[in-house]
């Protein structure tokens, strides 16, 4: 529930962050007849990473606790890894340069079709993001749970952002967007770690499968505390040697890059737009 709950903040406000540029750069060109075009785009991106997810969760679901399950679970694992470090760089390194993209492309864009194309590409990107992580999160836990969770964050986002865009609050984005970088290491680093656990299962990785500790009798990854441990930190109850190497050597590397990435890389630049947007936002 945590986790989907950060992930849908995070992405729901990144979301958020690309309409508003969007939207604010049409209005520079005096093009607002063609937000309609941007709306449509982005709730039909979000509409079909939905409808996906539900059809892939559901079709597996007919399969549980079976080799296909498994395998299937084990790649969503490792795709859901790769996903949330490019993501996790991606934004860090295009902070600064993210409005003037964005703008760009607007401006290339010559109707309201290619308008909508792009708002549902770049959105769509978030939504299927999303989709592949809520998938990695609702196979290790309470699918009720999970979708419980990615509402209250989806809810929170869209909060948010009314108080960004409505009531002027001025959010630091450079800060949130760390913040929420280091924790989604931390959740990649937690899904590695399952997906060895789930390939040591199938036999893929027949080595380093002595397990270091059992503390299910006393934290069980099943409790309410190590269920939030687990998906926060990537906390394992029973993990095995190599389960614990993965999930170290990834932390280390990872959080490595991303402290010098967030070293290299100045503040989001400010727009000159004088409409207040995410991209415009600082710290109170």
């Amino acid at each position: 529930m945590v986790t989907t709950f950060v992930l849908f903040l995070r992405e729901g406000l990144e979301a958020a962050l690309v309409i508003g540029m969007l939207l604010a750069a049409l209005r520079q060109m005096g093009q607002t007849s063609q937000m309609r075009a941007v709306w449509a785009g982005a709730a039909l991106a979000i509409l079909a990473a939905l409808g996906g997810g539900i059809v892939v969760y559901a079709t597996i679901h007919e399969y549980e606790d079976t080799t296909f399950a498994a395998v299937f679970e084990a790649i969503t694992f490792l795709v859901a890894v790769v996903l949330l470090t490019s993501v996790t760089f991606w934004m860090q390194r295009h902070s600064r340069t993210l409005k003037g993209e964005i703008t760009a492309k607007a401006s290339a864009a010559g109707s309201g079709l290619a308008l909508g194309l792009l708002a549902f590409t770049t959105v769509g990107r978030e939504a299927v993001e999303t989709a592949v992580f809520t998938l990695a999160t609702a196979f290790q836990g309470d699918a009720v749970l999970v979708v419980l969770g990615a509402l209250l964050g989806l809810l929170a986002a869209i909060g948010l952002c009314v108080l960004i865009y409505r009531l002027g609050y001025r959010l630091d984005f450079r800060i949130f967007f760390r913040v929420m970088g280091i924790v989604l290491i931390f959740f990649a680093a937690g899904l590695l770690g399952s997906a060895v656990g789930q390939m040591q299962t199938l036999g893929w990785l027949p080595f380093g499968t002595a397990h270091l500790w059992d503390l299910r009798a006393i934290l069980s990854d099943e409790s309410t505390v190590g269920g939030l441990l687990h998906g926060l930190l990537g906390y394992s109850d029973n993990p095995t040697v190599l389960q614990a190497i993965a999930y170290t050597l990834y932390l280390v590397v990872a959080g490595g890059l991303f402290w010098r990435e967030t070293r290299k890389h100045a503040p989001i630049a400010q727009p000159a737009s004088a409409t207040p947007t995410p991209a415009s936002s600082t710290a109170q």
